[in-house]
């Protein structure tokens, strides 16, 4: 993660990372050689446009992972969906091949978690502690 671990936004601090998982349509291994390549660099631009900050990303040929911090303003489905919606046209376009392959490149379901760093045992007994106060 970045050097800083929380993250100012006018009126907020927070730190949200995310694991997303996402799949082609049939979990079809297509996602090799200069398409893997293309995703990465598109899947970066999406993030940075979207103020995210990428910790981690591995493309593997019939999935993805990312993970990244994002900021307060976004929900979880809006980060995924706008990555997978972005890649799949840019892909889509210039790789044809995937059109001809896929109905449409990526599956409509995905995984996402969320990792603190605090667990939540440690958030319930501070919150159980407030009362005490």
């Amino acid at each position: 993660m970045s050097a800083e671990r929380y993250r100012h936004i006018r009126g907020s601090v927070a730190t949200l990372p995310y694991h997303f998982v996402w799949c082609p349509k049939f979990r079809r291994k297509v996602l090799v050689g200069p398409v893997k390549t293309a995703l990465r660099r598109w899947i970066a631009a999406k993030a940075a446009d979207l103020s995210c900050e990428i910790v981690a990303l591995e493309v593997m040929p019939d999935h993805v992972h990312l993970f990244l911090q994002a900021p307060p303003t976004h929900a979880p489905q809006h980060i995924v969906n706008q990555i997978k919606g972005y890649t799949s046209h840019e892909l889509r376009a210039k790789f044809p091949v995937l059109k001809s392959r896929l109905p449409s490149l990526w599956s409509r379901s995905y995984y996402v978690g969320s990792a603190g760093v605090v667990s939540t045992a440690t958030i319930q007994k501070y919150i159980e502690q407030q009362r005490k106060s």
